[in-house]
């Protein structure tokens, strides 16, 4: 399936419409459940160092981002009453030291009674009167912020919508859509960089210049890994002198549009025949994975046949030997695969809900064994994951192989060979669709091309 990657703002206003509606009915049902008459959700507010007077990169609450995707744009609320308008209480303070919010403007405009303050003072002005009939949602690390509301984030209400939230609306697939090229595109020039001998230090550079992000709008740290530091799973330093030899490079980067995310991994050979094979036998396993996803599917058993099916690749390229169900059974696979298949992706990278059952707060574990699974759910339309299997030579973890009944399956020459490539990973953003699945990087990558 190809998706639509030209959609301007002017494009998003009918789907933006019927999203609002969407967050409205969610928010309907969330209050009702928590006999609540209102709801207020904070955008968030600027953290600042220990004994400093810096503060980190602003990280608004996601509750406020699934509303309007202002990124940035502390020290503001949304003020939701059934029936009527949302209210947008819209923070933009005379100040001469920072730049200040622009004037409301955008696709997302006409869907708020929109009202600007000039101090966080004159917010109260137009909160509910009856504070005993609102929730609050959000991070409230200042009970001034609260401004005399009780009901901070209850479970009542937190648990529906966070359920809810792993269904995808229009809108939401669309800014995921272009947040996939939008990677897709630094991607392919980190890819250059590396093929022209950059440092770690300067293909992360060419990343953010191609997606057009400093850091701290990046939706998570990249991971640009050469050689064996593709098997720190969550390698985030940049050498800035490259290596003698690049022999292989793993990038594990993402992009964010109106607030939404991509989570996008690739890996690359150097002029080495093994690895090249190696690297193409995990995207067509990844491929593999993909073809099997559809609604009802249960994420779990996925992530338990990927385990199968990377025990048959590491037999193929002669890591390992024996057949599957002792491979697993004895925690090669594991060895080799520690992390989750994948995750929920949306406004978070890690998007929040991954293990609930249902919209009462019930939770379903990972499979033992397993215990780094983000995602327990059953697939349904609209639910939007990575996919993301791996093989690395983990030394911490193979050695705990040794003296066990699984250092006999392991071809420890094989390892030593592979050592020095760190690892593989391959990940896609998929869709599950009535038909199958949308993969929103393939389609991205094919675009660019």
């Amino acid at each position: 399936m190809t998706a639509n990657y030209s959609l301007s703002n002017q494009d998003l206003r009918g789907p933006y419409s019927r999203h609002v509606e969407a967050i409205c009915a969610r928010h309907d049902h969330a209050m009702e459940n928590s006999g609540a008459s209102h709801a207020v959700i904070f955008s968030g507010n600027p953290k600042y160092a220990f004994l400093d007077d810096m503060s980190y990169p602003f990280n608004a609450n996601p509750h406020f981002l699934s509303w309007v995707p202002l990124t940035e744009l502390p020290l503001s609320y949304i003020v939701y009453t059934p029936g009527e308008k949302p209210v947008l209480i819209y923070y933009q303070p005379h100040d001469y030291w920072h730049v200040v919010p622009g004037e409301p403007d955008g696709f997302w405009v006409e869907q708020f009674d929109v009202r600007i303050v000039r101090d966080t003072d004159d917010v109260a002005q137009h909160l509910p009167a009856a504070r005993d009939k609102c929730i609050l949602i959000g991070d409230i690390d200042d009970d001034a912020l609260a401004f005399g509301i009780d009901r901070i984030n209850p479970s009542s209400a937190m648990h529906i919508l966070h359920y809810a939230r792993a269904i995808k609306t229009e809108y939401e697939l669309a800014c995921l859509r272009m947040a996939s090229q939008r990677g897709v595109t630094g991607h392919v020039a980190a890819e250059a960089a590396f093929r022209e001998g950059g440092s770690e230090f300067d293909i992360h550079q060419a990343y953010c210049k191609a997606v057009s992000h400093t850091e701290s709008e990046l939706p998570y740290g990249n991971i640009v890994a050469l050689n064996n530091h593709s098997a720190v799973l969550h390698y985030t330093d940049f050498e800035r002198t490259p290596p003698a030899i690049a022999k292989s490079f793993l990038i594990d980067a993402g992009a964010r549009v109106h607030g939404y995310a991509s989570d996008i991994t690739r890996t690359y050979a150097n002029d080495d025949t093994r690895f090249s094979e190696l690297v193409a036998r995990m995207d067509r396993l990844q491929l593999d994975i993909i073809h099997k996803i559809g609604i009802g599917l249960d994420y779990s058993s996925l992530h338990v046949d990927t385990h199968r099916m990377i025990a048959g690749l590491l037999v193929d390229a002669r890591i390992a030997t024996g057949d599957v169900d002792t491979l697993l059974s004895t925690g090669v696979t594991s060895a080799f695969f520690p992390h989750g298949l994948g995750h929920l992706l949306g406004i978070q990278v890690h998007d929040i809900g991954g293990h609930m059952v249902d919209e009462s707060g019930n939770f379903l574990d990972p499979p033992s064994g397993h215990p780094f699974l983000r995602l327990t759910r059953t697939l349904e339309e609209n639910m939007v994951f990575t996919i993301e299997p791996g093989v690395y030579v983990i030394d911490m973890l193979l050695e705990n192989l040794r003296g066990t009944s699984a250092e006999s399956h392991v071809n420890w020459d094989s390892v030593d060979w592979l050592r020095p490539f760190g690892g593989i990973r391959i990940e896609d953003n998929v869709r599950v669709t009535a038909a199958g699945a949308e993969n929103m990087t393939r389609d991205a990558f094919a675009a660019i091309a």
